[in-house]
């Protein structure tokens, strides 16, 4: 997918478009030194990394206060802030990411692109409870490890976000049996498997 694909499928400023080539430059120069992705998805930044981000932020527009978990390379959570700079500037993002290496780089991107972030380079589960409107992750943990950090971060009310691949059933039939929660699982547009669960009122069985 082109730059101009990205923007005929979800129709962004100016602005945010460059924004996001200012992050995949630093995306490219980092990445050699400190493996942010591989590099093969590299060749597909703006649908493998940029579009599937951009699902999540369609889905909590509306929040004002949102934590990424294990935030790595910056996705979803960067994606969500250079969205937001444009369509929702009044979003924070606090990044969770306990790899110095990676925290530092995704410091440099909040700070060069002016960013309404904020990075925590530290573990989630040792994190004080954000009370975030929203929490997000990616290809981070199991569905009911997930449910625990939402648990913990989540503000009265909010709700998580989480982008899964195929096997997204059987961890939602795994995570029922220690978790309450309702769901809706909405189909992904860059993997025909995949969905983003959107879970709210969570709660231990």
């Amino acid at each position: 997918m082109s730059q101009d694909a990205f923007r005929a499928a979800l129709d962004v400023s100016r602005e945010t478009l460059e924004r996001l080539d200012q992050y995949e430059a630093l995306l490219r120069k980092w990445n050699a030194a400190i493996n942010l992705v591989s590099s093969g998805s590299l060749k597909e930044v703006w649908s493998r990394h940029f579009l599937d981000s951009a699902q999540v932020f369609s889905k909590a527009s509306d929040a004002r206060t949102w934590a990424d978990m294990g935030s790595g390379g910056g996705f979803p959570g960067i994606v969500v802030a250079i969205l937001a700079a444009a369509e929702a500037p009044d979003l924070r993002v606090t990044l969770v990411e306990s790899d110095l290496r990676k925290a530092t780089f995704l410091t440099t991107v909040v700070r060069e692109l002016s960013l309404g972030a904020a990075v925590i380079p530290e573990r989630i589960e040792k994190v004080p409870p954000l009370a975030a409107q929203v929490v997000s992750a990616r290809a981070l943990a199991p569905l009911s490890q997930l449910l625990g950090h939402a648990d913990r971060h989540l503000a009265p009310g909010g709700r998580a976000v989480f982008l899964k691949g195929g096997s997204w059933p059987s961890e939602v039939e795994e995570a029922q049996k220690h978790w309450k929660f309702e769901f809706e699982a909405h189909k992904s547009k860059t993997d025909p498997s995949g969905v983003i669960l959107t879970i709210g009122a969570i709660s231990r069985v």
